[in-house]
């Protein structure tokens, strides 16, 4: 018994040994087949198809980029530009490579002019993000002085970057646009989906730093923006700003407007404001100064609202050029409300109303036409309604229409006050006095061809207002007006304005609007100079010079033949410049 058990454990032991000697040899030759597997997979993926690693490896190496897409440019009627985009660089990071412990940081920041300290603080605030500004939309050179540090994790990016050279003198006409190229005020905003381009993309080969060392492949060109060609003659837009600008500080008045329109056409010539800004350097912009106060500010336009009334009555048919109206005693009272005129002028005919500025004269007119017909020809000559010229921000202005009118409002209503308008609605109502009864819609774009427009007033009415006008230049309220070799028609107007507590006593605004050369008139053009605080205010002294000094030199511009009939006095003031 004892011989069979030691056999059995003999037996034991060798099959025990056998089987691990066949486990070693299963897991060596698995392992041996691992390996073999592994070889001929490297070999398979380095000689055989070697796509494969290169596809991995564009996947991670290859990328999209968006090419930016410069906004249209703007230029004048002439193709002077007025709103352009410049290329330019933006300095970017991505936290995540950058060390904020780098000692070129240092320089980095100086270049960029950003502080180091919060440069630092910002890489260690957003180092789970890949993109951060540090700068944008500064000049390439600098740019490339950033990038020669060598810095881990900053990069930099083309774009654009809006550049207006005309600086202030168009900034209330063309506006401008936010970093993002996106329309902010004026043209920039009210054809903002016009001018904006569409981006592109293009595929790249980029490093392991995200550099770009090539361009693959263009999957989409960028679009620019369409262009625009505005109205505007920069010519007689610096003109404009020019003297506005000068009689402002001359005055120490509050601000100004002046508005110039072509008589045929209704096209805007020239519109400026002050005060203004610099659209290129914003460092110190007032928002107070943004507004395009031709077209956005309301005023009661006063007197010259006179000649419109003298319209409206020679289109009644109850008066004539030679009807008369006696003024005497000077003053009409309605209650506790009283109508002066600077002097009692006894009888005056309908064109020595409008040279004397009669108030009593044009509010007697008014009372026999009622309020109804004086209305009527002030909203067909555009006021209280849009002019639609698309501009934002445009005010509507005032044009009452109470259910029964008084006396009182009628009168007032004569010679400008209780209506409001802005100077662009001032000046197309005298544009179709000018042009001779046509009301064309008027345009900051520039017209290929004279527009469509429709007559709301007779030829014959137009020449007789004209010739009042030309008087009220000539030996009127208006003499200041005179711009040297051409002849002038206008007409002034000097208003109190409105303050808090209703119109104010000592503050008024100088206005005048007229039209040159009176027997053929080509511009018409409208002043008005906010609160002058220098002694004059009224629109005779403050606003009829600068008419004066802009339509003469306007008209030489545009190579309009000056008047043959010229005294000695004026051809010496024309050949100064104009500045008597």
């Amino acid at each position: 018994m004892s011989g069979q058990g030691t056999q059995a454990n003999s037996w034991n032991q060798r099959l025990a040994a056998g089987l691990k000697a066949w486990r070693f040899g299963s897991v060596l030759g698995v392992f041996l087949l691992v390996m073999l597997g592994i070889a001929w997979r490297l070999v398979d993926l380095h000689v055989v198809d070697n796509d494969f690693l290169r596809k991995q490896g564009d996947v991670r190496t290859i990328r999209v980029e968006s090419i930016d897409a410069h906004r249209g440019v703007v230029t004048d009627r002439h193709g002077e530009p007025l709103a352009v985009s410049t290329p330019v660089q933006t300095v970017w990071a991505n936290p995540s490579e950058t060390d904020p412990e780098d000692p070129q940081l240092a320089s980095l920041a100086r270049i960029l002019g950003l502080s180091e300290g919060k440069l630092r603080e910002r890489l260690r605030q957003y180092s789970g993000r890949e993109f951060i500004y540090l700068r944008r939309k500064i000049q390439p050179s600098m740019a490339r002085e950033a990038l020669a540090l060598g810095i881990g994790g900053i990069y930099a990016r083309q774009e654009y970057r809006r550049y207006y050279p005309a600086g202030e003198v168009t900034a209330h006409v063309v506006g401008f646009t936010d970093i993002d190229e996106q329309g902010q005020e004026g043209i920039e905003l009210a054809y903002n989906k016009w001018l904006t381009g569409e981006p592109g993309q293009k595929r790249v080969l980029k490093d392991n730093r995200g550099r770009i060392i090539k361009d693959l492949m263009l999957i989409r060109d960028a679009r620019p923006g369409k262009d625009l060609e505005l109205s505007i003659d920069l010519r007689l837009q610096y003109l404009a700003y020019r003297e506005l600008k000068a009689v402002v500080s001359a005055h120490k008045a509050r601000g100004g407007t002046l508005v110039m329109l072509d008589v045929d056409s209704g096209e805007v010539l020239a519109m400026v404001n002050q005060g203004s800004y610099n659209p290129n350097d914003r460092s110190q912009l007032a928002a107070e100064n943004l507004r395009n106060k031709a077209i956005t500010d309301l005023f009661e336009p006063g007197s010259t609202i006179k000649p419109l009334t003298i319209a409206a009555a020679l289109e009644s048919g109850e008066y004539q050029v030679t009807s008369t109206v006696d003024t005497s005693p000077g003053y009409r009272r309605f209650g506790r409300f009283t109508i002066r005129d600077y002097r009692n002028y006894g009888v005056l005919d309908l064109k020595q109303i409008i040279v004397k500025s009669s108030n009593v004269g044009v509010s007697k007119i008014a009372t026999d036409l009622g309020g109804d017909k004086l209305r009527s020809l002030f909203a067909r000559l555009g006021l209280g309604q849009a002019t639609g010229i698309g501009f934002p921000g445009e005010a509507v202005g005032v044009l009452p229409a109470p259910p029964k009118w008084r006396p009182v409002e009628e009168s007032t209503l004569s010679y400008g006050y209780g209506l409001s308008v802005n100077a662009l609605q001032l000046a197309q109502a005298y544009m179709v006095v000018a042009n001779g009864g046509v009301r064309y819609p008027l345009s900051l774009m520039k017209q290929e061809q004279k527009p469509q427009g429709h007559r709301v007033l007779s030829e014959q009415i137009t020449q007789s207002v004209r010739e009042m006008l030309k008087q009220a230049v000539a030996r009127g309220t208006g003499k200041r007006a005179q711009p040297g070799l051409y002849a002038a028609g206008g007409k002034t107007g000097t208003v109190h304005l409105v303050g808090a507590r209703g119109y104010e006593d000592s503050q008024y605004k100088a206005i005048f609007a007229g039209m040159a050369p009176i027997d053929d008139p080509r511009i018409v053009t409208v002043v008005a100079v906010d609160a002058p605080q220098a002694g004059e205010y009224y629109g005779g002294e403050v606003a009829a010079p600068v008419f004066a000094r802009v339509m003469g030199d306007a008209l030489r511009l545009l190579n309009v033949k000056p008047e043959l009939e010229v005294s000695g006095a004026q051809l010496s003031k024309a050949a100064s410049g104009g500045r008597g």
